[in-house]
């Protein structure tokens, strides 16, 4: 049994300033066959890790092509992305005849002149490898579920976290049924139920915890194998956005249908319920100084890299500068011309520095403020659950009583390693400021005495009625009060 395993994966924000080139990829995940690391999976290679941690134990052989990923950010570049794709598709063709597939994308790419790059690999991966090789996929669920991918793939299954905790466990699923497929012990059919909808699910809150834990228990049992929870994308203008169902049955369409359609029933009363509150800048702030526990995480979402944001804007921190906070500490602050400048001077060093607010107009004023330097380190990484994420080079500076870390690589605050590989503490400081949407509460949730919710001037805003589209179907919630829900494959 012959199996070939790829990735190429970024989560494209359309109205994002920042292009995606070649150099971003090269920056995060770019790795040739056999050169993917044993220690961890890296941004949707979780497929080919697991394949290749079991393919012994389950007795099939493992090709393993080229893993290509990026941070989010704005559009591909097409030739770009081309030639990546024809270097995984040349490295497919040239390891016929293969059983299967495990393709590890993110879901939520898009290219100039590709509104749909996943379905364009998968359709093309169709026809090199024919009808009878098992196409098996792993997507993020802030993903475009568009028809083309169900049509051309067998198998797709979403990470069922927010935040992404699950991305092994899900290639684990991955695995043992696109096994059990080429086995001739299962028949995954797949159905669609298309909500007409935009939204963002924390599993950390407990609206969606229950419906995800319900979700779970449903598989394995009564013929279903598969329910994928679809949030969508909110920043990307493509005609197929939404929140859709996904769920695979063994042989049995009806069922698959049913199910499909009584779960996206049930996501759509949901509307308006699964997102925490939001402050004001001004608010957040002055709640989380006056809480008598420390740490308080005060997250600022529409700054999230993770999002395609640029994670430079300055809002929140001037905020803070301006109150006269006391034991803070923010991160991550992207700017690699003051890591470089921090560097420069040296650990201990006092100098007067601009940072932030580089990239446009919602990226704020740079702050201009002497500062010292207090941390300084090369090639930082942070966890986030079984994966590593690189962030560059840190640098850490105190301006009064406030703690700043500045990346070189562009991401969001997924762990603690974030502000700990710059020697500061994040459980000793009274509010800790972290630029991400839900990812953060995987590794900051359980310290925090408190978790505060904010909305900054920031490009990625909460009110999607804000965001102006011009290309996704409509209607759609909440652009349109009246939509039409329905079943779709």
């Amino acid at each position: 049994m012959r199996l070939f395993s790829a990735t190429i994966a970024t989560e494209t924000n359309t109205f994002s300033p920042l292009p995606t080139g070649i150099d971003a990829f090269r920056e995060l995940v770019f790795l040739r066959p056999g050169e993917h690391p044993d220690d961890a999976p890296r941004s949707c290679t979780a497929p080919l890790f697991v394949a290749r941690r079991e393919a012994a134990r389950q007795g099939f052989t493992l090709i393993e092509g080229s893993c290509f990923a990026a941070s989010p950010a704005g559009t591909v570049n097409r030739q770009d992305y081309e030639r990546m794709r024809d270097e995984v598709l040349e490295q497919m063709r040239a390891a016929l005849p293969l059983d299967g597939l495990l393709l590890g994308l993110h879901g939520a790419m898009v290219a100039h002149g590709y509104d749909d790059v996943e379905g364009d690999i998968i359709e093309r991966a169709r026809a090199i490898v024919g009808e009878r090789c098992v196409i098996g996929v792993e997507l993020d669920p802030h993903c475009h579920m568009t028809l083309k991918r169900v049509q051309s793939a067998d198998i797709i299954i979403c990470y069922k976290e927010f935040p992404h905790t699950d991305v092994v466990d899900r290639a684990e699923d991955l695995l043992r049924l696109v096994l059990g497929t080429i086995r001739g012990e299962i028949r995954p059919v797949m159905s669609l139920y298309d909500c007409r909808q935009i939204g963002s699910y924390p599993t950390t809150l407990p609206l969606m915890r229950a419906f995800v834990d319900r979700i779970k228990a449903m598989e394995g049992t009564n013929g279903i194998l598969s329910v994928s929870v679809v949030h969508c994308f909110p920043y990307a203008d493509v005609p197929e956005l939404g929140g859709r169902i996904l769920v695979i049955a063994d042989g049995d369409k009806g069922k698959a249908d049913a199910l499909a359609t009584q779960l996206g029933e049930e996501f759509v009363s949901m509307r308006g319920r699964t997102m925490p509150e939001f402050l004001s800048v001004a608010d957040g702030v002055r709640t989380a100084l006056a809480f008598n526990d420390r740490p308080v995480i005060l997250a600022d979402p529409a700054d999230n890299a993770g999002g395609g944001a640029p994670s430079d804007n300055t809002t929140i921190l001037r905020q803070l500068i301006e109150c006269g906070a006391q034991s803070a500490a923010v991160g991550p602050l992207w700017d690699p011309v003051a890591v470089r400048l921090c560097f420069d001077a040296g650990l201990g060093a006092s100098i007067p520095l601009r940072f932030g607010g580089k990239i446009g107009p919602a990226s704020g004023q740079p702050i201009d403020a002497t500062v010292e330097v207090t941390g300084l380190k090369r090639d930082c990484w942070q966890s986030f659950g079984p994966t590593r994420v690189s962030l560059g080079d840190c640098a850490a500076i105190r301006l009064g009583g406030i703690e700043v870390v500045l990346i070189s690589g562009r991401t969001q605050a997924l762990g603690l390693e974030l502000f700990q590989n710059v020697g500061i503490d994040p459980t000793t400081r009274q509010v800790v400021v972290v630029k991400s949407t839900n990812h953060f509460m995987a590794a900051f949730g359980p310290i925090a005495r408190k978790v505060i919710y904010v909305e900054s001037d920031a490009p990625l805003s909460r009110d999607y009625r804000k965001i102006p589209y011009t290309r996704i179907a409509r209607p759609i919630w909440p652009l349109d009060a009246e939509t039409r829900p329905g079943l779709i494959y």
